[in-house]
């Protein structure tokens, strides 16, 4: 048998961790992984089904692997991720050229899936098989690491219950553990992932999320420390004192809005009004005032009015985020919000999220403007990918900073960088001694 394989990786923060473990998984077992996928003997496509049309998505990419398996022969294909926890046995029936369908629950049963006894293995076991010393990290200075899978949220639009199963909070000491083996390789930059990051409780203590985040900030060697993604409802006074007390915890967090209407959350089922999201952000301001903040939106939602939108125009203005993720609503197999009537005329949506789009430009300009002539502590990433004569890394709250220094950097050390430009996404700057 070929013992090569190629992964290709749709979606979340949460997939691309998926795709680490997969692929350190498969070299412990002495495969090698290639960048031409006419080159493998194996090809994973780790999907994502977050958006409308995802299953098309990856019917198209089978029916060209399917010919690509035909010249071969010998070429295994495997669907993983979302889309095969959802589609699960049809997958199969409508693409029987794939060898077998893996949801993201058994990512750490992949002997038992390559070896044939699970050809469709869209189960929860209730041992998830967690082995972080197989990660295939891709960055040298950053490590994420999850905390928390599934969700047990229920928002009306949201199909990650379905794909990711309920909340499995993994023990507090592992975590640990996980952090400790990450720095001891040279990964300075932490990132705790979840669906819903700060509903972490420890399995055997019962300790929170933000016991954990203090915790994890006090390890040695930990230089900076995000997490996401967090739900506004499970944002508490722990979280809160972890962010104000740890100066490394990064001063950027993303929380997800959705819309500035009360009506339209309580349709979603978000579990918060507006006024009540505004008053979460004002206690965290409050603790720490440098944070920056960076959101997402659905624009379109079944019975969004144009008051309705006008309320998250509103709103996204009076927080003003540094980064925004919007999307037209998009129906998901089984949701609730199937039940809740059409969706907005997709035209109307269309020029709503143009509107959106064109008032957060300004927002972000602004905010990078503002950088202009201040020096910025910048964690170091290596090479520009743009231009190799010049460095590249980010600032606390996240922003691509490309400068040029007078000698090489090391990856993951902090420097102090002047920013000279604001460009369209990122910053220009010179570092300083």
């Amino acid at each position: 048998m070929d013992h090569t394989y190629f992964i290709e990786t749709w979606g979340c923060q949460m997939n691309d961790l998926d795709s680490q473990r997969l692929s350190g998984a498969l070299k412990l077992r002495g495969y090698r992984r290639v960048d031409d996928e006419r080159e493998a003997g194996l090809i994973l496509l780790n999907t994502c089904s977050i958006r409308e049309k995802s299953e098309h998505k990856v019917f198209s990419r089978l029916g060209e692997l399917r010919e690509l398996k035909q010249e071969r022969g010998e070429l295994r294909i495997g669907v993983c991720g979302c889309v095969a926890q959802q589609e699960g046995e049809r997958l199969r029936e409508r693409a029987p050229w794939v060898d077998f369908v893996m949801g993201p629950g058994n990512v750490g049963y992949l002997d038992e899936v390559l070896s044939g006894a699970k050809r469709v293995a869209v189960d929860f076991p209730d041992d998830r098989r967690y082995d972080y010393l197989a990660l295939d990290r891709p960055s040298a200075t950053k490590a994420q690491v999850t905390i928390v899978e599934g969700c047990n949220k229920n928002c009306t639009f949201c199909i990650v219950p379905t794909t990711r199963g309920r909340e499995v909070s993994r023990p507090f000491d592992d975590v640990l553990a996980e952090v400790r083996a990450a720095v001891e390789s040279g990964r300075v930059e932490i990132e705790l992932l979840g669906q819903t990051v700060n509903a972490y409780r420890c399995p055997l203590s019962g300790r929170d999320f933000g016991a954990l985040l203090a915790a994890v900030a006090e390890l040695d060697g930990v230089a900076r420390l995000r997490f996401m993604t967090s739900h506004p409802a499970e944002v508490n006074e722990s979280m809160i004192a972890a962010m104000r007390d740890h100066a490394n915890i990064s001063r950027y967090l993303h929380l997800p809005v959705q819309s500035g209407s009360s009506k339209i959350l309580r349709r979603m089922k978000r579990l918060y009004t507006r006024e009540k999201y505004v008053e979460t952000i004002a206690r965290i301001r409050e603790a720490v005032p440098e944070i920056h903040f960076s959101t997402d939106v659905i624009v379109g939602f079944p019975g969004e009015t144009e008051d309705d939108f006008a309320q998250t125009l509103s709103l996204v203005e009076e927080i003003g985020y540094g980064s925004m993720f919007a999307f037209k609503y998009s129906p998901r197999p089984g949701t609730p919000s199937l039940k809740l009537g059409p969706p907005v005329d997709d035209a109307v949506a269309s020029a709503r999220l143009t509107r959106l789009f064109e008032l957060h430009e300004r927002l972000k300009r602004r905010r990078l403007e503002s950088y202009r002539g201040r020096v910025l502590e910048v964690l170091v990433e290596g090479p520009s990918r743009n231009d190799p004569a010049m460095f590249a890394g980010r600032t606390d709250d996240n922003f691509v900073v490309n400068f040029v220094a007078g000698r090489a950097p090391a990856p993951g050390s902090m420097l102090g960088v002047r920013i000279d430009q604001a460009q369209h996404h990122t910053l220009r700057g010179e570092a300083v001694a």
